[in-house]
């Protein structure tokens, strides 16, 4: 006996679809930046850190669109390895991040291999499908330096 409703949200979803992507693309720059010992989301966050400045956490998270735990747990890890500083903190906490001179050598290190894992995912998108990515984000008013 078939469900409809069932077929029609298995056989149509754009919103698995998007994921099974995301979950791909993600695991080919993860793999490529295995011997750095940082995953995309972390380059991601020192680029955008790079690019915005000193900032409060909640600001990259808005700029990525990530949850503050997500922030917060990929911060840290940073903050240990020296790529990212406190530039002001209170008894709340970290009010201000930045970049750090290390920080900014280690985005240098890794554009080899994020090359490589940006030509892997354009190549598995195809041409149309890196456009539409591309299209996409920018119309979610996606800017992490704006």
């Amino acid at each position: 006996m078939s469900d409809s409703a069932v077929e029609e949200v298995v056989h149509e979803c754009l919103a698995l679809r998007v994921r099974l992507i995301g979950r791909a693309i993600t695991s080919i720059y993860d793999t490529a930046l295995e011997g750095h010992g940082l995953t995309i989301a972390q380059v991601n966050l020192l680029a955008a850190l790079g690019k915005i400045g000193p900032c409060a956490p909640s600001r990259l998270g808005e700029a990525l669109q990530i949850e503050r735990s997500t922030v917060s747990r990929n911060l840290a890890l940073l903050l240990k390895r020296e790529w990212v500083e406190v530039v002001s903190a209170d008894a709340k906490g970290l009010r201000e991040v930045g970049l750090t001179g290390a920080g900014r050598a280690k985005v240098r290190s890794v554009l080899p291999e994020w090359r490589s894992a940006q030509e892997e995912a354009a190549r598995l998108l195809g041409p149309a499908g890196a456009a539409s990515v591309r299209s996409v984000a920018s119309g979610l008013g996606f800017s992490p330096g704006a």
